[in-house]
């Protein structure tokens, strides 16, 4: 597990040449079909080599959520085990690795209508009004939330309007849910985060030059999207939505995308230093492969 731009996939690949293992992907983003340069997904030559399990499996006019990712996680973990060989979880969505590790509570179902009244008192008050009033009734939820993070913010309200309890009341009453599996957990964290944020600025600059602009004007022009979408909301992806819409001028774009990647790293990082306790080892040390290599040898042995 590890923040944007931690190296997690040379990490993954270097253990897949050394150990009996088969990678499963836990990025939130990669799930969605035609959606490349944004998302980091390995390309067709890496996939080749080392098959990723749930990358591209649906349109980005779909939803994935949490609990289905626990579902078709367990389902390639067995397939994986069934062949003699160990599954080796790699990404950075905190919260799938949360619902696989500890089960996940009860929640209401989204309700089209109460998202779409919320979206108006969105466009009316702004998000961050939205999220002075999640404070009130969920105070737990909304520090750990960005007052701009509309897709959690708008989540949590949904939660509480449906079942009249807060997303946090629900989320701890929730009973763990085992599973046959016994989970080593290994963080990538940066030991310096002003080199993290290097590599996210020179990462997004990246995408950039590589086309991320014609891609999301491709999907534009192939599906039927809208800015709600979770996959029009994954980063990147959301900053050059709004400059193909005319609401952010282009010379910004690169900074702004920067920044909401940064922030990602930063709720990632919070993430697994509080919630998913884990090994940590420095993604920036020269020898962090083989670091992680020793821990999974030991494990294995």
């Amino acid at each position: 597990m590890g923040p944007t731009a931690s190296g997690k996939t040379a990490v993954a690949m270097a253990l897949a040449r050394r150990f009996p293992v088969e990678l499963i992907s836990v990025d939130s983003a990669q799930v969605f079909r035609d959606m490349n340069i944004g998302t980091a997904k390995p390309d067709a030559a890496t996939l080749a080599e080392f098959p990723h399990q749930l990358i591209d499996l649906i349109p980005p006019t779909e939803v994935y959520s949490a609990a289905r990712f626990r579902t078709d996680a367990l389902a390639a973990m067995a397939e994986i085990s069934a062949r003699g060989r160990v599954p080796l979880l790699v990404g950075g969505t905190m919260l799938y690795f949360r619902a696989l590790l500890e089960g996940l509570a009860e929640l209401p179902q989204a309700d089209p209508a109460t998202r779409a009244e919320i979206d108006r008192e969105a466009a009316l008050r702004g998000w961050p009004a939205l999220h002075a009033e999640l404070a009130t009734i969920d105070p737990a939820t909304a520090a750990r939330l960005h007052t701009t993070d509309a897709q959690r913010i708008q989540r949590a309200l949904e939660v509480f309007r449906l079942s009249g309890r807060p997303l946090s009341t629900l989320l701890a009453a929730g009973e763990k849910q085992s599973t046959a599996y016994q989970f080593t957990t290994i963080g990538l964290l940066p030991s310096e985060r002003a080199v993290l944020h290097q590599r996210i600025a020179e990462r997004f600059s990246a995408m950039l030059a590589a086309g991320l602009e014609a891609e999301v004007a491709m999907l534009r022009e192939r599906y039927l999207l809208h800015a709600a979408l979770p996959s029009m909301r994954c980063v990147g992806y959301r900053q050059v939505w709004e400059v193909q819409d005319g609401l952010l001028p282009r010379r910004e774009l690169r900074d702004r995308g920067i920044f909401a990647t940064r922030q990602l790293a930063k709720r990632q990082i919070t993430w697994l230093r509080n919630t998913l306790r884990s090994e940590i080892v420095d993604c920036l040390a020269a020898d962090a492969e083989e670091r992680v290599a020793q821990l999974l040898g030991d494990i294995l042995r």
